[in-house]
C-alpha cells in the first residue's frame, strides 16, 4: 500500500493519499481545494490512478476539492448520508468502500457533525473531526451534540484495538499521528470522563463562531464547487 500524509497550512489539514499498488488506484481523504493540484501531481508521480474521494463530514473550515477532483479525474465522490447530496455515494456504518485491494469499512461517528464518518483501513483509521490528537471536534453547530459524539468516541472509536493508528483531519501542533490506546489514556475531554463530564465540557468551551461557517458549509454541500473564496480558515475551530 503507498500511503502519504499532506498538509494544508492555512487550515491545518491533513489530507491522506491511498493507493493500491497491485491496481494502481487511489484515494484522497479529505482534500482541500487549494491544494488540488499539488495533490494531482503527486498522484501521477506515484503513477497512480485517482477513482475516489473519501469526506469525513461537512467542513466549516475549508472547502473540500472533491468536486473539483471529480471535474478533473472522473473519480467518485463519497460522504456520509447525512452530508452533502452531491456525493456519488453516500455511506453508512458497516459499508465498505473498495480502492483496488484496499477495503475502507465506513464507521458513523457523530457528534462533531451530523454527517460525520471515520474510514477505517486494517491497523489504522480516519476520524475526520471526530477523534483528534488529544482533543476532539466542537459540537456547536452543523446539529452537533456532544451526547452523540460522546459514543462516537467511546462505543465506536475506542472499540477498536488499542494498537489501532489514529490519522484526524487536523492538528494545530505539529502532531501527525496518535493511536486508540494513547487517546483513552491521554486525551484530556474524554479518558476517564463520565457522559455527563464530557457534556459539561462541550457546553462550556465558549469558542467563537467559525469566521468562514456561512460560507464554508453552504460550497461543501455542493462539493466546493461554489464560493471558491470560502477556504480561508478559523484556526479555532477545533480548539
Amino acid at each position: 500500500m503507498i500511503f502519504r500524509q499532506l498538509f494544508d497550512s492555512e487550515s491545518s489539514t491533513y489530507t491522506y493519499l491511498l493507493g493500491d499498488e497491485s491496481t494502481g488506484q487511489a484515494v484522497l481523504i479529505d482534500a482541500v481545494l487549494e491544494q488540488v493540484d499539488r495533490d494531482l501531481q503527486l498522484v501521477r508521480e506515484l503513477g497512480l490512478t485517482l477513482t475516489h474521494v473519501f469526506d469525513t463530514h461537512v467542513h466549516a473550515d475549508h472547502v473540500t476539492a472533491s468536486g473539483h477532483l471529480r471535474e478533473q479525474t472522473r473519480c467518485k465522490v463519497v460522504g456520509g448520508e447525512q452530508g452533502a447530496t452531491c456525493a456519488d455515494v453516500q455511506v453508512r456504518h458497516g459499508d465498505h468502500v473498495r480502492i483496488g485491494q484496499l477495503d475502507f469499512q465506513v464507521l458513523a461517528t457523530p457528534g462533531h457533525t451530523d454527517d460525520s464518518v471515520s474510514y477505517l483501513l486494517g491497523d489504522r483509521v480516519f476520524t475526520g473531526d471526530a477523534l483528534l490528537i488529544r482533543g476532539n471536534g466542537r459540537t456547536d453547530f452543523q446539529n452537533g451534540d456532544p451526547s452523540q459524539l460522546y459514543d462516537s468516541l467511546t462505543r465506536v472509536l475506542f472499540g477498536l484495538p488499542d494498537s489501532t493508528l489514529v490519522y484526524p483531519a487536523h492538528d494545530y501542533k505539529g502532531r501527525t499521528v496518535t493511536s486508540i490506546a494513547e487517546e483513552k489514556r491521554h486525551n484530556p475531554r474524554v479518558a476517564g470522563k463520565s457522559r455527563d463530564e464530557f457534556i459539561h465540557i462541550m457546553e462550556h468551551l465558549d469558542l467563537p463562531k467559525p469566521k468562514k461557517l456561512d460560507v464554508a458549509v453552504p460550497a461543501n454541500r455542493a462539493c466546493g464547487l461554489t464560493s471558491p473564496g470560502a477556504a480561508d480558515t478559523d484556526s479555532h475551530l477545533h480548539s
